[in-house]
């Protein structure tokens, strides 16, 4: 039940977050420094209120969409297009009107679409290609890698996003790591509190470990993925290619690459 063993970190952009013989919440132990020792660029987005009108994002400013000409295709497949007069603009990122921002700790990459209705606060880093969607609530602490899906209704705080993960639609993430291509079905609730005192402890070969960790929601390994409406406890740790079934509570404990949560 190693980092290594779980994801492959190769071409995520924050592969130094991952140490390859850590236990699976290690990246959550250090993602508050990580993110609090970077160098934040001057963010040129309005924050703290709903944006009046469409901006794009494109080489470290912010341009009102008036007059341009923009293609509302799928962002994680980089077909998202901006134009002026007929010349495009290359890794060009949209604001729809009504997105809010609450922070200027926020770091949007290239060809990212922020939906109306999404908000963000506190630090946020989303990379190239990604979607975040109507009434998306990032809550902070918020590290996406490329082509992510941070999706419509879906409250994320204190997570991690490896390439290409999506959770589209009605999810709730806290204190969780989804995987690359790991996938989330809709109304998918990871669970990061116990209602009794104490550290998160999940049962590994019959064996209690303790994470540490008052607050643990779900880790789901490279290519993971979950059904509609299911839930997992507090320290839920599914192993590469793992399936929780829809309608259906996952128990904390590892559970192996492959295996079907039913």
């Amino acid at each position: 039940m190693k980092i290594a063993d779980l994801f492959d970190t190769s071409e995520f952009e924050h592969a130094s977050l991952f140490h390859p013989d850590g236990e699976p919440w290690q990246p959550l132990n250090d993602l508050k420094e990580y993110m609090s020792s970077l160098v934040w660029p001057k963010c040129p987005i309005p924050t703290g209120a709903p944006l009046t009108e469409t901006l794009v994002l494109y080489n470290g400013a912010c341009l009102p969409a008036d007059g341009l000409d923009i293609i509302f295709e799928d962002a994680t497949k980089a077909k998202l297009k901006v134009s002026k007069n007929g010349r495009e603009l290359p890794g060009a990122s949209v604001l729809m009107a009504g997105a809010i921002f609450l922070s200027k700790q926020i770091s949007l990459g290239k060809g990212v679409l922020v939906e109306s209705g999404a908000l963000l606060k506190g630090m946020n880093i989303i990379g190239d290609c990604c979607e975040v969607r109507q009434a998306a609530y990032l809550r902070g602490y918020c590290l996406a890698g490329k082509r992510c899906v941070l999706g419509h209704a879906t409250e994320i705080k204190h997570s991690i996003f490896l390439n290409d993960a999506k959770a589209g639609h009605f999810a709730y993430l806290g204190d969780s790591i989804l995987g690359g291509n790991a996938n989330l079905g809709a109304g998918t609730k990871f669970a990061n509190l116990r209602f009794l005192p104490g550290n998160v402890s999940i049962r590994v070969d019959g064996k209690l470990v303790d994470t540490g960790r008052r607050k643990l929601g779900a880790i789901l390994g490279d290519g993971a993925q979950t059904g509609c409406n299911s839930v997992t406890n507090p320290g839920v740790v599914m192993g590469k290619h793992a399936a929780l079934l829809p309608n259906t509570t996952a128990k904390p404990g590892f559970h192996k690459a492959k295996a079907i949560l039913r």
